[in-house]
């Protein structure tokens, strides 16, 4: 039985997952909120601490990656940390019936906000019944 829904699991979508390139920087996942709409998907994604200029938001092969270096320097001396600064990074599999060319990202106090319309053809239709 196949699954309707924009924001199906891979598993059930069969979708292999990307193989990463691996490296010595640790990242941190920031914390995502997915809703669907009629109008398509809207995500939100905390990412304090990063710079518009750096944040990179971009859709290929059907996966979506979000991610935004951080810079690991501090003015002034440390006196006591509790957290450790890094960059960020996201990946998601997003579905082709999204139109990813009219995909709109804001960020704004720290909080990236992603718009990502469903495509004409997977919009539902009305159709009109005539009589006669």
């Amino acid at each position: 039985m196949a699954v309707n829904s924009l924001t199906e699991r891979n598993e059930e979508r069969n979708v292999q997952p990307r193989e990463e390139t691996r490296s010595n920087e640790r990242y941190i996942r920031p914390a995502v909120n997915i809703i669907e709409t009629e109008e398509g998907l809207v995500l939100t994604a905390d990412i304090p601490g990063a710079a518009k200029e750096t944040l990179d938001v971009n859709v290929e092969k059907g996966i979506l990656t979000i991610s935004a270096p951080v810079s690991h320097e501090m003015p002034g001396t440390t006196a006591y940390r509790e957290f450790e600064l890094a960059s960020y990074y996201r990946q998601f599999s997003i579905p082709e019936s999204l139109d990813h060319e009219k995909a709109k990202a804001e960020y704004v106090n720290g909080i990236l906000t992603l718009r990502v319309p469903k495509a004409e053809a997977a919009k539902p239709k009305r159709i009109a019944v005539q009589v006669g």
